[in-house]
């Protein structure tokens, strides 16, 4: 059934989504991205829902080009979980105080930690991240009197929302897979920073030459060889290496927090699973060198093992990627929103919260009503539209969510 191609677009566009089923806004904006000198080809995944500038859900090849749009504001977004020698048996039936826990390690929403956090006392921690986070953390910080000057105030702010979580669709979540093992997942990206300097980079990118006639000023691209393109290059990398970072603090931090509430089953983790879905990569296309965005889309080489969720109170999935060179071997990020949050919140109260996010432990007020499960797309319909591009790992079902 799928892929099916996307009529009237210039550049190859295969999608694993049907048209009349995508917003007819995100329907343009991939024509618009299509249309694009330097795009060599598109790919859509079932997630697909309208962005800024360039759709969430989309892979990008380009040609020597980038679009600083096609990577998002939320620079290395992306999802980490580890399986913890824990089961459903070990956990009590309120998961209250845990969840107080977690949110007391993790500062939430706008919220970064009182000081920045002494990676130091990760050392000889048995827990995922904290060797992640440790390694090569002075080079990482002396590198950012190099960014962008209009992000140097913002130093002491980037380090203390290391290991924090931010809000919107960002989660902290405990989950059961089929044979009820207890799984840890989380959700965030480069916080502040990443969006300070996606900003900068797209408002040069807009007042370049090259870009005065697009269909979109917010598809504006940066090309290979110029100045404007390393710069938002040394800036992409060093963002995108903060929003792994801040996610391998977090994870330490979340472990730390598991282990201390079972202090007495001595709490083991397996190695952790990571994928990051905003970002640029160099990658062979069709035997030709490209640089590839995706945005709201995880790498699913042959082998590669990532991370699929869905929404609170729903479920989500470690997949193995299959390689599909059709999909420049992609997948879905995530379930994807089929409406926005000012329709959700104006659709659904706070009671149809509580009954979408039964036997949950979370949040349950009208802060996060925007991120109601019936904001979302059928996640189980998601996973099967990409059956060929994924097999399914393990199916993870929250019993605890943490939101900002």
């Amino acid at each position: 059934m799928f892929p099916v191609e996307l009529r009237g677009s210039k550049a190859p566009t295969l999608m694993w989504a049907h048209e009349h089923e995508i917003e007819p806004q995100a329907v343009a904006q991939l024509r618009n991205i299509a249309s694009l000198n330097w795009v060599h080809g598109v790919r859509v995944m079932p997630d697909v829902h309208l962005g800024k500038g360039a759709t969430v859900g989309s892979v990008i090849a380009m040609r020597e080009a980038v679009a600083p749009a096609a990577v998002g504001v939320d620079i290395g977004c992306g999802m980490e979980s580890v399986k913890t020698s824990l089961t459903a048996a070990d956990l009590p039936d309120d998961l209250r105080s845990l969840r107080s826990r977690i949110e007391a390690a993790v500062p939430v929403g706008f919220h970064a930690h009182d000081n920045a956090v002494d990676t130091r006392k990760f050392l000889g921690m048995r827990v995922p991240g904290a060797n992640r986070a440790l390694r090569g953390w002075d080079r990482f910080w002396n590198a950012f009197t190099d960014l962008h000057p209009g992000v140097s105030a913002h130093e002491s702010r980037a380090r203390r929302q290391i290991g924090t979580l931010g809000s919107g669709n960002h989660f902290i979540e405990v989950c059961l897979d089929e044979n009820d093992s207890v799984w840890i997942l989380l959700h965030s990206g480069s916080r502040y920073i990443g969006k300070e300097l996606a900003q900068r980079h797209m408002e040069i990118a807009r007042a370049l030459p090259h870009n005065a006639d697009l269909p979109d000023r917010d598809l504006a691209v940066f090309i290979a060889g110029t100045p404007q393109m390393a710069d938002y290059r040394r800036d992409l990398d060093w963002a995108q290496e903060y929003a792994a970072r801040n996610r391998a603090v977090m994870l330490a931090l979340v472990c730390r927090a598991v282990h201390e509430e079972f202090v007495r089953l001595d709490v083991r983790f397996d190695e952790s699973i990571s994928a990051h879905h905003n970002y640029v990569a160099e990658e062979k296309i069709d035997g030709i060198p490209m640089l590839v965005t995706r945005k709201g889309a995880v790498r699913a080489g042959a082998g590669d093992l990532a991370l699929i969720p869905g929404s609170m109170g729903t479920r989500s999935y470690v997949v193995r990627g299959k390689g599909n060179p059709a999909s420049f071997q992609s997948a879905s990020h995530g379930a994807g929103r089929r409406m926005s949050r000012t329709a959700a919140k104006k659709q659904f109260t706070v009671a149809d919260l509580i009954a979408q996010t039964e036997g949950v432990e979370s949040r349950k007020d009208a802060g996060v009503v925007d991120e109601i499960p019936a904001a979302y797309k059928d996640i189980d319909a998601v996973i099967e539209a990409q059956s060929d591009l994924i097999d399914v790992v393990a199916t993870l079902r929250q019993v605890l969510c943490v939101k900002g």
